[in-house]
C-alpha cells in the first residue's frame, strides 16, 4: 500500500514534470553550457533571461551559456509558452537545476583536488582554491553524473539574489537588420511550397461534381504537383510558392462561378454581440463569493450603480501570417513550426495523423509576431498532412493574409455588468461582477480529440471543439481579473460561458483581463465619480495589498495625478482644439502576478490619441530589467491598440476584416510616449511581465477619455462613433 511518504518531493516550475537534471543542462570541454528549456521564444526575450539565470547561478560569463531553441525531442516539456509564466516556471527550474550543478561540479572538484568544498568559489567558470585556480567546469565534466533528481531550494546552498545588468540581446541585432531567422525565411532542399483553400466558414460544405472540375483545370496548371482534399481541408503543392498562390486563386475563383459552396449563415449580428452572447445557451459558474450579501438590495447599501461594458471580437494580427515546415522520413514527420505550445501540438497531430507522439519531431522556429494562439499549430498539422502526399520532400505551407485574418481564432467577444453600493460614509460595501463570453481555449493537447482546424474540416473523426476556460487556479479564461483586488464586505464574480461557437475563438494575449480590468477599473471611477471621491483615493481607501498600494502612489507621482484638474484647465485656456485628459488604473495580473498600475494622458479631437503612458510595475525579483520594461511596454502598446481601434468585422456568413485596410491597428505614429519604472523587490519570486499591462491600459485610457469630455465610453473600441453614441445617451439620460 501506497503512502504519503511514497509520494515524490513537490518541486517548483517545470521541475515537477521534468525532474532530471540532464534535461536542463548539458556541459562540455571546452567549457560551454547548453541550456534547454521546453519554453519557447517568441520575441519576449526568455532564452536571454533564462540564459542570464544559469550565468548567475552557476557563476560563469553569459557569453558561455547557449541557450538552445526548443525540441521534442530533446527538451523538457514544459506544456505551453503562455501566461506570462516563463520566467515564475521555467526560471525556478533553470535556477534551481544550475545551483545544482554548481554544487555537484564544486564537490567534484574538491575530490579530484583533495580539497574541502566549502574552501571553493567559482568565479567566471572556474573553480579557485582562494587565489588558486583548480579547473573549470569543462575539466571535471565528465566526472560528474546529472542524472540525478534536481533538489528543492531547501536542500541548496541558499543564494542571495540581487538584480543583474541587463546586457543587449544577442538576437536583437539580427532581427533590426532582417537575417533570416524566422520560419517564414527557412528553406531545405529540394522544397516545395503550398496554400491552402479555406471555405467561407466552419459550417459550409462543398459540391463534389463542381470540386472534380475545378480540380481537374488546376492540376493542369504550371508547377502543379497535386490538388488535395479531404472533406473542406484542401490544399495545392506546387514546385514554387508563387505557383502555389496562382492555383490556389485560380481555385477558388471556380469554386465561386460555379456555387459550389453551400454556407449556412450562423455568425451573430456584429452590432448585437451583447445580446447575442447573453441569450445563447449558458454554463454559469460562481468564480468567487464573500459576505452574507448575495444581492445588492439585501447589503447595507444606501446607494447604488449599475453599468454594462463589452468588447468586440479580436483579431492576433500576427506581423506575418503562419508558417510551417515538414517532412515525412519512414513513418515519422520532422516539423518546424512556431507553436508556443510543440508538446501539445505534438499530441494532437499524433492523434490526427494516425501515429504515436515519437513519430512526431517537432522543432521550434521562431515566428514573426504573436502572442496567443494563432494559425501556428493549425499551418503545421497542414504542412504535415500535405508532406504526407509527397512522402520524403519537404514541404512549406504559408498562410495567406486573409486566411492568417479570417481563420486564426479570434479573442472572444465579452459583455460585462457591474454593481456596487456604497454606504453612508461612501464606503463600497457591495460589488458584482458578471461577464458573457465564450472560452478563452482551444489550444491543442487539452481535449480527447484534436484541436486543430485541418481536422475540423475534414468532417471525419474529430468534431469542432467548443472553447474552454482555464482553472482558475492558473488564472481562468475569460473570468481573468474578474475577481476584484480591493477589499469589499460583499463581493460576487459570476462567469457565463457562452456554449456556441459558430466562428474560431481562443487565447489572445491576456485572456479576459483585457475586458474585465477595463471594465471593473473604469467602473471604480463611477463610482469616485458618484460618490464624489478622488479615483486614487478610493482605490487606496479598499486597497490593503502594501506591493500594489506601493505601485499606485508610484505611478501618481510620476504622473503628477494631484495636478490633472489645473492641468486640464490650462490645456483649455491655451485654446486647444483638443480636449485633454488622465485616467488611472491598476490590477495584479491573475490576482498572482505581477502587480501593475497606469496613468494614461489622452487629447480628444475627432479621434482618441494617446499622448502618454505612465508605468509602474512591481514583477518580485527582476532578471533582466531591459527584457521586462520590454514587454511590459509592448504589452501596453498593443493593448492601447486594441482599446481604440480593433475589433473583427463579419457578416453573418464569414470574417470581413481580412486585412490591414478592413482591420486597422496602431501604426507606428499612433504609439505614445512610454514610461517605465519598476520597484525592485528581490525579496520576492520574479513573476511574468508580458501580459501585467493589458487591463490596466485599456482602464487608464477610457478613464482618461472620461476625464477630458466628461462623457464615459463602455464598448471598447473607443472609436469616433463609440464616444458619439456615448455622448447622445448621455443628453437623452
Amino acid at each position: 500500500m501506497s503512502t504519503d511518504t511514497d509520494k515524490p518531493t513537490l518541486l517548483p516550475g517545470g521541475l515537477n514534470t521534468n525532474r532530471q537534471l540532464a534535461q536542463w543542462l548539458q556541459f562540455f570541454p571546452d567549457g560551454r553550457v547548453r541550456l534547454l528549456s521546453g519554453k519557447v521564444e517568441i520575441g519576449q526575450g526568455i532564452l536571454h533571461a533564462l540564459a542570464q539565470i544559469a550565468a548567475q547561478e552557476l557563476a560563469v560569463d553569459l557569453s558561455c551559456v547557449d541557450a538552445v531553441a526548443a525540441s521534442t525531442t530533446f527538451s523538457p516539456n514544459e506544456a505551453v509558452t503562455s501566461g506570462s509564466l516563463s520566467i515564475q516556471d521555467s526560471g525556478i527550474a533553470v535556477r534551481l537545476a544550475s545551483r545544482h550543478a554548481r554544487l555537484l561540479f564544486k564537490h567534484a572538484v574538491a575530490a579530484k583536488y583533495g580539497v574541502a568544498t566549502q574552501d571553493i568559489e567559482v568565479v567566471r567558470g572556474q573553480f579557485m582554491q582562494g587565489d588558486k585556480r583548480l579547473c573549470g567546469y569543462g575539466d571535471v565534466c565528465h566526472q560528474v553524473n546529472l542524472a540525478v533528481e534536481v533538489l528543492p531550494a531547501s536542500q541548496l546552498p541558499a543564494v542571495v539574489l540581487t538584480p543583474t545588468e541587463s546586457p543587449i540581446r544577442p538576437d536583437l541585432a539580427r532581427k533590426f537588420f532582417a537575417a533570416h531567422d524566422y520560419v517564414q525565411d527557412l528553406e531545405l532542399p529540394g522544397l516545395l511550397h503550398a496554400r491552402m483553400l479555406r471555405p467561407p466558414n466552419l459550417q459550409a460544405r462543398l459540391n463534389d461534381e463542381a470540386w472534380l472540375q475545378a480540380q481537374l483545370a488546376v492540376q493542369a496548371l504550371p508547377g502543379v504537383q497535386g490538388v488535395y482534399r479531404e472533406g473542406c481541408q484542401i490544399g495545392v503543392i506546387a514546385h514554387t510558392e508563387a505557383q502555389a498562390v496562382t492555383a490556389v486563386e485560380v481555385l477558388a475563383q471556380q469554386l465561386v462561378d460555379a456555387a459550389a459552396w453551400h454556407i449556412p449563415a450562423e455568425f451573430p449580428d456584429v452590432t448585437q454581440l451583447s445580446s447575442w452572447l447573453r441569450t445563447r445557451p449558458l454554463q454559469t459558474t460562481t468564480v468567487a463569493s464573500s459576505g452574507a450579501a448575495a444581492a445588492l438590495a439585501d447589503s447595507s447599501a444606501v446607494n447604488s450603480l449599475q453599468a454594462d461594458y463589452a468588447r468586440g471580437y479580436v483579431h492576433h494580427g500576427s506581423m506575418a501570417p503562419s508558417c510551417a515546415l515538414a517532412q515525412w522520413t519512414g513513418d515519422g514527420v520532422q516539423v518546424w513550426s512556431h507553436s508556443q505550445g510543440i508538446f501539445n501540438l505534438r499530441r494532437d497531430m499524433a492523434l490526427a495523423l494516425g501515429c504515436t507522439p515519437e513519430q512526431v519531431r517537432i522543432q521550434h522556429v521562431q515566428g514573426a509576431g504573436c502572442y496567443g494562439h494563432n494559425g501556428a499549430d493549425d499551418v503545421a498539422f497542414d504542412a504535415a498532412w500535405m508532406a504526407r502526399f509527397v512522402a520524403g520532400t519537404p514541404v512549406r505551407v504559408l498562410w495567406s493574409r486573409h486566411d492568417e485574418m479570417a481563420w486564426s481564432p479570434l479573442g472572444p467577444a465579452m459583455s460585462i455588468r457591474l454593481q456596487a453600493g456604497w454606504d453612508g460614509h461612501n464606503q463600497v460595501v457591495f460589488w458584482q461582477h458578471d461577464v458573457w463570453s465564450q472560452g478563452h481555449g482551444t489550444r491543442p493537447g487539452r481535449n480527447p480529440t484534436p484541436s486543430l482546424l485541418g481536422c475540423w474540416l475534414q468532417h471525419g473523426d474529430f468534431p469542432v471543439l467548443i472553447a474552454e476556460n482555464a482553472a482558475l487556479a492558473v488564472g481562468g479564461g475569460s473570468e481573468r481579473n474578474a475577481v476584484p483586488p480591493y477589499q469589499f464586505e460583499s463581493a460576487h464574480i459570476y462567469n457565463h460561458r457562452v456554449m456556441h461557437m459558430p466562428m474560431r475563438v481562443s487565447a489572445l494575449r491576456g485572456l479576459g483581463a483585457h475586458a474585465n480590468v477595463f471594465a471593473a477599473e473604469s467602473f471604480m471611477d463611477e463610482v469616485a465619480h458618484a460618490t464624489g471621491q478622488d479615483p486614487l483615493a478610493l482605490r487606496l481607501q479598499h486597497l490593503h495589498d502594501p506591493r500594489g498600494r506601493a505601485v499606485l502612489e508610484s505611478v501618481v507621482q510620476q504622473a503628477r495625478w494631484s495636478e490633472r484638474d489645473a492641468r486640464q484647465h490650462a490645456h483649455a485656456a491655451q485654446g486647444a482644439d483638443t480636449a485633454w485628459g488622465q485616467g488611472l488604473a491598476y490590477a495584479r495580473y491573475k490576482n498572482t502576478g505581477a502587480y501593475c498600475a497606469m496613468v494614461a494622458e489622452v487629447e480628444v479631437a475627432e479621434q482618441v490619441r494617446v499622448k502618454r503612458l505612465y508605468i509602474v510595475a512591481d514583477v518580485g525579483h527582476v532578471v533582466d530589467a531591459d527584457g521586462v520594461i520590454n514587454q511590459l511596454e509592448g504589452g501596453a502598446v498593443q493593448a492601447a491598440s486594441w482599446t481604440l481601434m480593433e475589433a473583427a468585422r463579419f457578416d453573418r456568413q464569414q470574417v470581413l476584416s481580412v486585412d490591414w485596410e478592413t482591420y486597422p491597428i496602431f501604426r507606428f505614429g499612433d504609439v505614445p510616449e512610454v514610461s517605465v519604472d519598476l520597484l525592485f523587490d528581490s525579496s520576492n519570486p520574479s513573476v511574468g511581465a508580458g501580459e501585467a499591462t493589458i487591463g490596466p491600459c485599456a482602464a487608464a485610457i477610457g478613464n482618461a477619455v472620461f476625464h477630458a469630455l466628461g462623457v464615459r465610453v463602455r464598448e471598447m473600441p473607443i472609436t469616433p462613433e463609440q464616444i458619439l453614441s456615448a455622448m447622445h445617451q448621455a443628453e437623452g439620460a
